[in-house]
C-alpha cells in the first residue's frame, strides 16, 4: 500500500542517453521509448539506482551540522529501508519506496523565430494532471488541446509566431493563442522548472516559447527530433577508426524537461528515524531536492546532467484497494 506520493521533476542539462540497448533501425543505440506512443522515457530502476547511490554518496561529503538528516548514523540501513537490501539480500525485505518511470513533459525543437520551442501536447498533459493528482497536487488548468493537425495553441506572449505562423524545424502551425496556455507555463514556472537565480531566464521564458501541439505532431518531434551523434574508437597504431567501431547514439536534448512519481510506504523494519512513507519521502527529498545527478550512460563525457526539483502536495492515504491487492 502506498501512503504517499510526489512529484520529482528532471530538467536536463547535457544530452541524456538512457539506452535500450542495440537497435534494429537506423540509430544503433537508441534511447528508451514507451511502445505504445513512441515517446521517450526512462525506466524506473534507472532512476532508482540514480537516488539510491545519491543516498550512498551524501553520507560521505556532507559534514553540514544542518542538515536534516544529521547525524548520519545508521545509514547503510537507511538507505536498504528505502530502497531495499543488495541483490544478495533482496529477499530480506522490500525497500520503502517505489519509483515510477521517468515521463517526458517539455520537449525542445528548433524554432524559426525565439531559437527553440518547448513543445508537449494534450496527451502529456493529461498524463501529468492525472499523476499529480495522486501526489495531492492541483494544476488548476481546464485544457483540451488543438483539434487540428496544423493548430499550434500559444500565449499572447509568444515569441515563436511569425505572419501568424509557428514554424518548427520544417514544419509550419498555425498559431492560435489560447487563454490556457499561459496557466500552464505559470504552472510549470512555480512548480516544474528548478530554482534559483541561474534558472530565472528559463522559468521566465517558457511562456513564450510554450507550444501545445496535436498529438501526432508532438509524437513526430520526439521520435525524428532528438539528438543522433557518431562515435568512433580509433585505432593507436593506425590512427584511423578501428575496424567495427563506429556508431552512433541518440540523446534527449539539453532543456528537455521530464518528471516522475514516487510512492512510499511504512517502512518495514524499524528504525527511529524512519518510521513513516512521510519520513521516507523526507529523506530522499533531503538528498536530492536541488541537486544536479548524472543519469544514464556516458558519464565519463559529460552526458546525463540532470537538475532536480521535488514537488509535494497534500498527503495522499490510499485505501488497499486502490494500492492494487486486488480486494
Amino acid at each position: 500500500m502506498f501512503d504517499q506520493a510526489v512529484m520529482l521533476f528532471l530538467y536536463v542539462e547535457t544530452p541524456l542517453h538512457a539506452g535500450s540497448g542495440t537497435g534494429l533501425g537506423v540509430v544503433d543505440q537508441p534511447v528508451q521509448r514507451e511502445r505504445t506512443t513512441g515517446y521517450p522515457m526512462i525506466q524506473a530502476s534507472g532512476l532508482k539506482g540514480c537516488l539510491r547511490d545519491a543516498a550512498v554518496a551524501h553520507r560521505t561529503w556532507c559534514q553540514d551540522p544542518r542538515c536534516p538528516l544529521h547525524p548520519h548514523d545508521a545509514w547503510d540501513q537507511k538507505v536498504d529501508i528505502i530502497f531495499g537490501p543488495d541483490t544478495q539480500r533482496a529477499g530480506d525485505h522490500a525497500g520503502a519506496l517505489s519509483v515510477g518511470d521517468v515521463r517526458i513533459l517539455l520537449f525542445p525543437v528548433r524554432s524559426l523565430l525565439g531559437v527553440f520551442a518547448w513543445v508537449t501536447s494534450r496527451n502529456v498533459l493529461a498524463r501529468l494532471e492525472r499523476d499529480a493528482e495522486f501526489a495531492g497536487i492541483s494544476t488548476g488548468w481546464d485544457f483540451r488541446g488543438p483539434s487540428c493537425e496544423n493548430e499550434a495553441f500559444v500565449s499572447p506572449a509568444c515569441l515563436l509566431v511569425a505572419d501568424g505562423k509557428v514554424i518548427l524545424e520544417e514544419v509550419a502551425f498555425t498559431a492560435k493563442e489560447n487563454p490556457v496556455v499561459p496557466e500552464i507555463a505559470r504552472w510549470l514556472k512555480d512548480n516544474a522548472f528548478p530554482p534559483g537565480n541561474e534558472y530565472s531566464y528559463w522559468r521566465d521564458s517558457v511562456e513564450g516559447r510554450l507550444a501545445v501541439l496535436p498529438e501526432t505532431a508532438f509524437q513526430y518531434f520526439v521520435q525524428f527530433s532528438t539528438e543522433v551523434v557518431a562515435r568512433v574508437r580509433i585505432d593507436y597504431e593506425k590512427k584511423t577508426v578501428a575496424h567495427g567501431a563506429l556508431w552512433t547514439e541518440e540523446y534527449l536534448p539539453p532543456e528537455t524537461l521530464l518528471y516522475a512519481s514516487l510512492f512510499a510506504s511504512r517502512p518495514r523494519i524499524r528504525n527511529p528515524h524512519l518510521t513513516s512513507a512521510r519520513d521516507v519521502l523526507g529523506f530522499v527529498t533531503a538528498i536530492a531536492d536541488g541537486r544536479r545527478l548524472q543519469l544514464g550512460g556516458n558519464a565519463t563525457v559529460g552526458r546525463g546532467i540532470v537538475k532536480l526539483r521535488f514537488e509535494e502536495g497534500h498527503p495522499v492515504i490510499r485505501s488497499p484497494a486502490i494500492a492494487g491487492n486486488g480486494r
